[in-house]
């Protein structure tokens, strides 16, 4: 997907796509030319993360913050109010790619590596499993037909505003003048087909932390369900709001002094109350996807009653009788949005390594943040803590198991693969496969496929996935499909959230990943293969049925 330049306001093409590079950085040597003759498809997957599902109308979700403080520049993007068409039309995508292009394989799960929600609200939590599992939804909260919130408030200059482009710094960035579109966004209803596989998912740091940085004060709800929303905050706070931004109880005392003011404040306007913006917890998101639908499943996709008994927040899951995939909570509890791996996470995942290599299975990593990201210090001034593990304690450990072939995040909301080398056994080593998100630009996610080449390697093929809506959005289609070509036009554009970087390089979309086979892989055998196809196939047709 290319684009072309009118002044500053850049437009979407549709351009060609791309072949699939080959990368030896692990093996050290070029790749068997005779290996697509005989190979055969082990595991076919979807990769999801940074969702982003987004009520825009939540008093909760404090965007103001933006005009004080860069660290919350995210509080608020030009196209907050269609998180819900763009899941929805990439789940479609999903379902249209359910069979592998390259092999015809089965897709046999769906991975998503979190963020699923972005302000805590139960509203994005509902809405994400809706579209997940398939049904139908109005991406609204408080009065019905109506936006209420910083869009159509000609005060809020920091944010786009659709009718009055020109009152900020977007109009001169050429963003378009469409006074309809907030209501008409939040009136819609979206219709999701569901996945056609089973689906798992993990934590990530806005499905975690107040604005995915600050640990939740108990007060916040009450707010975020209540009737008063913020435009405004005093200018005389940016110094303050930064240091708040590091600085937990200090920034809950601020949030609570404001509220109380709230009523009387200026910058403060009146919307319409509504409980479903309850802020959710981390027993919460378990218990909603325990309670999510049983098809396309699996039950809890990957939570289980006794994680929710226990508030243990990782798991392990069996995709295959040859392919173990574990769902990791690398979320910091205290502050900041990086996270780290606990150390009752990085002893149990060792231990389970350890039986998963004696068993000859395959075994892959779904985190939220990954080895860029994986540096949060913060422990609790008050309590109970424990050790944290960081990047590179955390990959030497994972090169002594070399059943572990992939690690699978996001976070950086940007395309990347990375090679891990063994430094002490060249030859050795996994890769780490971090997808793009569906909120920034280029709105993009991913297939992976892990292949038998028969010749005692191994390729995993990531592919690059668009949502499924046309790359050029028609004046005024405020279709389902239309809203979701107009996000991600407008998501190009965002410039403070640097749309450029996030496709990545070649190197880091449809890719061919080479490793070295780490035991013989014929022990796997074509039965087996054909049988596990065989329940995917099955599965797929089930979810399919009544379906456009």
């Amino acid at each position: 997907m290319g684009s072309r330049v009118n002044e500053k306001f850049r437009y979407l093409v549709a351009g060609p796509g791309e072949p699939y590079i080959a990368r030896p950085d692990i093996t050290g040597k070029a790749p068997n030319a005779e290996r697509t003759k005989n190979r055969r498809s082990l595991a076919y997957l979807g990769h999801f993360s940074d969702i982003h599902i987004i009520d825009a109308q939540t008093p909760g979700r404090l965007e103001p913050l933006i005009a004080v403080a860069a660290t919350f520049i995210d509080a608020s993007r030009p196209q907050d109010t269609m998180t819900t068409n763009v899941l929805a039309q990439m789940v479609s995508a999903m379902r249209k790619a359910a069979y592998s292009p390259l092999t015809g394989a089965p897709m046999a799960a769906a991975l998503n590596t979190g963020d699923s929600a972005d302000s805590r609200a139960g509203t994005e939590l509902e809405w994400y499993i809706t579209c997940m599992d398939g049904g139908k939804l109005t991406p609204n909260s408080g009065k019905a037909g109506v936006y209420e919130g910083v869009q159509a408030w000609e005060d809020a200059t920091y944010v786009y505003q659709p009718a009055w482009p020109e009152l900020s710094e977007y109009g001169p960035y050429g963003f378009p003048k469409l006074p309809t579109m907030l209501d008409t966004a939040v009136s819609q209803t979206v219709v999701s087909e569901g996945m056609p596989c089973p689906w798992y998912s993990t934590y990530g740091n806005h499905d975690t932390l107040f604005m995915g940085n600050i640990q939740v004060e108990d007060g916040l709800e009450t707010w975020a369900m209540g009737g008063k929303k913020a435009s405004q905050w005093p200018a005389a706070t940016n110094q303050m709001v930064n240091w708040w931004a590091q600085n937990t109880s200090a920034f809950q005392q601020m949030i609570f002094r404001i509220r109380s003011a709230a009523g009387m404040a200026s910058g403060v306007y009146s919307v319409t109350a509504d409980p479903r913006r309850k802020q959710f917890d981390q027993i919460g998101f378990m218990q909603a996807h325990l309670d999510s639908p049983a098809t396309p499943g699996p039950v809890g996709h990957g939570f289980t009653q006794e994680n929710v008994d226990q508030k243990k927040t990782y798991w392990k899951a069996n995709i295959t009788p040859y392919l173990r995939v574990f769902g990791l909570d690398t979320c910091n509890q205290v502050t900041g949005a990086d996270g780290a791996v606990p150390q009752d996470q990085f002893d149990w995942l060792e231990s389970e390594l350890k039986t998963a290599q004696s068993e000859n299975v395959l075994c892959m990593i779904m985190s939220h943040h990954n080895s860029y990201t994986l540096e949060n210090i913060a422990t609790p001034a008050i309590g109970p803590s424990q050790n944290l593990i960081h990047a590179e304690q955390f990959t030497d450990m994972l090169h002594q198991y070399p059943h572990m072939i992939a690690w699978i995040n996001g976070h950086t909301h940007m395309n990347s693969i990375t090679a891990h080398p063994n430094p002490n056994n060249p030859g050795t080593g996994f890769w780490e496969i971090t997808t793009a998100s569906c909120v920034d630009y280029p709105q993009q996610q991913q297939l992976i496929e892990i292949v038998d080449n028969r010749d005692n390697t191994l390729s995993i093929f990531t592919t690059t996935m668009n949502h499924d809506a046309d790359p050029e959005w028609k004046q005024d289609d405020y279709s389902q499909k239309g809203f979701a070509s107009l996000s991600r036009l407008l998501a190009a554009n965002a410039w403070a959230f640097e749309p450029q970087t996030k496709p990545g390089s070649v190197l880091d979309r449809n890719t061919e990943l080479l490793l070295n086979a780490p035991f013989d892989l014929a022990k796997i055998t074509d039965a087996t293969v054909e049988q596990e196809h065989n329940k995917q196939k099955a599965t797929i047709i089930a979810n399919s049925k009544g379906q456009s």
